[in-house]
């Protein structure tokens, strides 16, 4: 029987978007041909090789640490609804299967939104981005690249899910679409967090909360000390984050998160993509997890990714037995000490979500993320039933969460 992974690629092929690809097609180049005359197919996600995609990691343009492979493998392995992706590769050179510029996990545009038109969308990595990476020695190329790629699977647009939208990649899809006639469709967007660490920490805090709010924060700091010594510890090395992890998991699992069924021990699969994925980044230096005690009792702790300069702040957990000493603001304040003495840390994404409550106020700086329709071919009708359909999904998924809210508001009152 076939494993979730194949089935999902399968379902792809099915549905018309791509050619069936043979074993070899993981290391050839956009150039590539699969059968007489046929599209170069598009692989899993496994077929691509590591090697290659964790060099141009370190080329790429723009930093995301939910599309370094050791985490999207483990998401694309085992995570809930978010396994067995395919990916459009881009190359230098179609001879030689070293030379990747480009790479953006997709799946269709049904099995994301159960729209039964001929698009491509962003795999979802677990964490709010999915800006691809592109080597920033041949940005337009690559992008140009990943374009001819989608075309030439059939794929009449490219859905790019939570992108960062005025960063280097997309305004590299709008120069190359330029070229072409054509242009992106930001479908929605949003203002969200982020810290320019390259500011003095306690100058930075004094001027995001004011001198009476750190004050408070201060006195509950001293408050909760009286259930032992306050100390901030950041697990680096494989075996400290994979003991710090148990941690973590323990305090989202004993929270509302825990309550509401959606903490990640209470998934097998999501369990499993975690602990995957912190040890293997941890190898490379690329998550850290920090935990906020008092003696000996941790009250809130949290997963940190790292890629080139810039850091993500994945998830926290807190003892809400704690709540009423602000844990979750505390152990905040002190990971945005931490980033801004380190120098190799220039900024750090929140990856919240908007109008964040607790984040918000303490990192003030702020970037454009969003969902961006890629058209690949002019004058295309398809493009425009697309278009028409993921808007009215928008305004139905809105409508529902006004009404949500409304009854909220109700059994409130």
């Amino acid at each position: 029987m076939r494993g979730r992974g194949t089935a999902d690629v399968a379902e792809i092929v099915d549905r018309g978007l791509v050619a069936r690809a043979s074993a070899n097609d993981a290391t050839r180049g956009p150039g590539a041909r699969t059968g007489r005359g046929a599209a170069p197919g598009i692989v899993p996600l496994t077929g691509v090789s590591i090697d290659a995609w964790q060099a141009l990691s370190a080329r790429a343009i723009e930093p995301n640490g939910y599309y370094l492979p050791e985490w999207e493998l483990a998401v694309n392995a085992s995570a809930p609804g978010r396994t067995g992706a395919a990916a459009l590769c881009a190359w230098r050179d179609a001879a030689d299967a070293s030379a990747l510029t480009g790479l953006l996990p997709v799946i269709p545009l049904w099995r994301a939104c159960k729209i039964p038109l001929p698009a491509l969308v962003s795999a979802h990595p677990y964490g709010t981005l999915c800006t691809p990476p592109i080597d920033r020695g041949a940005v337009e190329d690559a992008v140009a690249g990943l374009i001819e790629h989608a075309r030439r699977a059939g794929a009449h647009a490219l859905l790019l899910r939570e992108v960062s939208l005025d960063g280097p990649v997309m305004t590299a899809f709008g120069d190359v679409l330029r070229r072409d006639g054509l242009r992106p469709h930001v479908l929605q967007s949003h203002q969200r967090a982020c810290l320019d660490a390259t500011y003095e920490p306690e100058e930075l805090l004094r001027e995001a909360l004011g001198a009476k709010k750190l004050k408070e924060l201060r006195r509950l700091r001293h408050r909760l000390a009286e259930h032992g010594a306050v100390t901030f510890d950041v697990a680096r090395s494989r075996e400290q984050v994979v003991a710090a992890l148990e941690t973590f998991l323990a305090l989202e699992a004993g929270g509302w998160k825990g309550r509401r069924g959606t903490a990640l021990t209470q998934s097998e699969g999501d369990g499993s993509f975690i602990r995957r994925a912190t040890a293997a980044l941890a190898k490379t230096g690329q998550c850290e997890i920090i935990t906020l005690r008092a003696g000996a009792s941790p009250v809130a702790s949290g997963i940190v990714l790292r890629h080139q300069d810039r850091a993500f702040f994945f998830k926290i957990g807190v003892d809400e037995r704690f709540a009423k000493f602000s844990p979750g603001v505390q152990l905040t304040l002190e990971l945005t000490r931490h980033l801004c003495s380190d120098p190799t840390i220039t900024s750090a994404d929140s990856t919240a979500a908007p109008d964040h409550p607790m984040i918000n106020p303490i990192w003030r700086g702020r970037f454009a993320i969003g969902d961006a329709l890629i058209p690949l071919r002019r004058r295309d009708p398809v493009v425009a039933l697309i278009h028409a359909a993921l808007a009215a999904r928008l305004a139905a998924l809105d409508l529902a969460r006004s009404a949500f809210r409304a009854v909220r508001r109700r059994r409130a009152s």
